[in-house]
């Protein structure tokens, strides 16, 4: 008796959460594809990486292969366009009078969302996988669950078919989550995410430090490397 084949969207910057995420589903899905969005973001470094880490699943890890589909590159330039903040300006980062940092780029996750939604009403998919977090992350609002289970909601009613988003990181700190990576893919896959995978907001790829590239400055360096050496130590 014939099964149906599961489908899932992964919403992929090329950054260490959405990596590990999309190891994530890649042992859970049976057909996996991604999605890029292109908003002329300060650190457009992490177009050109998304696609060398997408290559080297590839080639690391046969068996996810087979199951790592079509890329989708969204062009969102307008989002930019209209976005003062730290991400899309070259401006010092820092933290506004609201108490965000202002490299909160308004309505981007559920921007984000609806495309990659309207992406797998085409291309039949539902299940949507990212790499949202509400334990070690830098205060956006857009990152919560109940922001993001409304914006599911009004998805689901909006496309006329359930669509379900799994944030497999929501509740993980960044040291959980190296450990997540290793879980999933064993050292090889926590190798690939620290040296091919991009996070710093300011793009800098110069310098590899042990947790990766970037300045080492911005608060998702000052993330990312505490979550290392956490990670490193257990």
């Amino acid at each position: 008796m014939s099964t149906q084949m599961t489908k899932a969207g992964v919403l992929f910057s090329g950054g260490q959460d959405s990596a590990t995420v999309l190891a994530w589903a890649l042992n859970r899905f049976d057909h996996v594809e991604t999605v890029g969005f292109s908003y002329g973001q300060r650190h457009d470094v992490e177009m050109t990486v998304r696609k060398r880490a997408l290559l080297q699943v590839r080639e690391q890890f046969p068996d996810w292969a087979e199951r790592l589909g079509e890329d989708h590159v969204v062009d969102l330039v307008g989002l930019g366009a209209i976005s003062e903040t730290a991400l899309t300006r070259d401006r010092e980062i820092e933290t506004l009078d609201s108490g965000l940092p202002n490299t909160f780029v308004p309505g981007r996750n559920l921007i984000f969302l609806t495309y990659a939604a309207a992406i797998g009403w085409r291309r039949g998919f539902s299940d949507l996988v990212a790499g949202m977090c509400e334990a070690d992350f830098s205060g956006y609002p857009d990152c919560r669950k109940e922001t993001l289970d409304a914006q599911m909601t009004a998805i689901s009613l909006g496309l006329d078919r359930p669509f379900t988003l799994h944030a497999p990181l929501m509740t993980r700190s960044k040291a959980d989550a190296w450990t997540f990576a290793e879980e999933l893919g064993g050292k090889p896959l926590v190798e690939l995410i620290r040296v091919e995978t991009h996070t710093c907001y300011v793009g800098e790829r110069d310098a590899l430090h042990e947790w990766g590239y970037g300045c080492g400055e911005c608060p998702a360096c000052d993330l990312r490397a505490k979550g290392w050496a956490e990670y490193a130590r257990s």
